[in-house]
């Protein structure tokens, strides 16, 4: 990623240290073999970066509805049953209600006859199909690139050791950039980039400045990415932080057909109002709303992955009374949706997105950066060995009898 620059080096190089020589080779080799891996992986994550937006625009009109007088809105049976007649295929997988009267309500659904994702803009008020836009599906698609190559574990398993290579070629391409010696010159080097240097030069300092300042996020990024695809990381990282490793679909009560279920959707717009006041939505699964006797909802910005500032409450779906829920449980989805929103710059609002857009350019334009550093060395060697041949060769020409 990066490689050591001394300016105040004096002009006969000393010898690396066998230790900087290791250090610099475990740098390199694995680099070089993970590149292509990695220029793909940090191309496809970087792309999904801005999804929420795009998709926000992408939506158009059908995000907004006209308010009726009575404002009354329909039922979620309702809003399911006229999903179903718009399009058979398609399965619920989650609601996300917006406390803005004037908002659309957001269905994220899946046709498994034609494998497509879609989000479904429902009118809250009449239950009219908005709008039908699959642009979920293409950040699904790449998010499926990114993260197994859409090859099943033999790619999600490639994709990881190319990740720890990424993240070792990291913290060594630290180590060779940190100059033996701070002064003026050297920080001038290290932290600036000379816009009006020759190509080699100029590539040289994009690879070690650029890589220096997005060396942070680049590791919180892989080492993300390896707790989400290692499952013993993520149980050590929710047990470390105090969660259980049991979810809560796991330990709440399973639904009784004998009782009668309040509305889920005027119970959800009910928690805006009254519990959730400082927030804008609420999303709740319909997997867990089918199967369980509690209304688990989780209040934030919902994403494709995870929830900005999400705050998760459980109800009872029959008497509408809180449900309790022990902490360890709800650290485990605090934990998990941390982890995500870490991975998907979902943090700290448009300074996280932006931190993470611009290190996913910056990685993955390292391996490119450094196998041109790289391949320019190595021609200048293949260069160099020809002319001390004839050098040799004019040398015995001149002065037989010496040699």
């Amino acid at each position: 990623m990066m490689s050591e620059i001394n300016p105040s080096q004096p002009a006969k190089k000393k010898k690396a240290t066998r230790l900087n020589r290791l250090i610099a080779w475990i740098h390199l080799w694995p680099s070089i073999v993970s590149g292509i891996i990695v220029v793909f992986v940090c191309l496809t994550g970087t792309i999904i970066v801005y999804n929420e937006e795009i998709m926000d625009y992408t939506a158009g009109d059908a995000k907004y509805v006209t308010v009726p007088e009575n404002a009354e809105r329909i039922s979620h049976e309702e809003i399911i049953k006229n999903v179903t007649l718009h399009d058979s295929n398609l399965a619920i997988s989650e609601f996300v209600l917006f406390k803005d009267p004037a908002r659309s309500m957001r269905i994220r659904a899946f046709n498994p006859k034609k494998r497509k994702l879609a989000m479904v803009y429902v009118d809250p008020y009449s239950g009219k199909i908005l709008k039908v836009d699959n642009t979920i599906y293409f950040f699904y698609i790449t998010a499926h690139l990114h993260a197994m190559l859409l090859a099943g574990k033999t790619g999600g398993w490639i994709v990881a050791i190319s990740t720890i290579l990424f993240v070792i070629s990291c913290i060594t391409g630290l180590v060779l950039w940190w100059p033996k010696k701070w002064n003026k010159a050297t920080r001038e080097a290290s932290f600036t980039i000379k816009w009006k240097a020759r190509f080699k030069r100029f590539n040289y300092d994009l690879h070690n400045v650029y890589g220096f300042y997005s060396l942070i996020v680049c590791v919180i990024l892989g080492t993300t990415g390896l707790i989400i695809f290692f499952h013993p990381l993520m149980d050590f990282t929710i047990k470390s932080t105090g969660g259980t490793l049991e979810h809560l679909d796991e330990v709440l009560p399973k639904m009784d057909s004998t009782k009668q279920s309040k509305d889920m959707v005027a119970f959800a717009y009910q928690v805006l109002e009254k519990d959730q006041p400082d927030k804008k939505m609420v999303s709740i699964w319909n997997f867990d709303n089918q199967k369980l006797s509690a209304f688990v909802f989780t209040a934030g910005d919902a994403n494709l992955k995870s929830i900005a500032n999400a705050d998760i409450t459980v109800y009872d779906r029959y008497t509408g009374e809180q449900i309790k829920v022990a902490q360890p449980y709800l650290q485990h989805e605090k934990t998990e949706n941390a982890v995500w929103q870490l991975h998907m710059g979902q943090w700290w609002g448009w300074i996280g997105k932006l931190s993470t857009f611009l290190a996913g350019i910056v990685a993955t334009s390292l391996p490119i950066t450094g196998f041109l550093i790289w391949w320019g060395r190595r021609n200048k060697k293949k260069r160099r060995a020809p002319l001390k041949t004839v050098v040799k060769t004019i040398d015995k020409e001149v002065n037989p009898v010496a040699n």
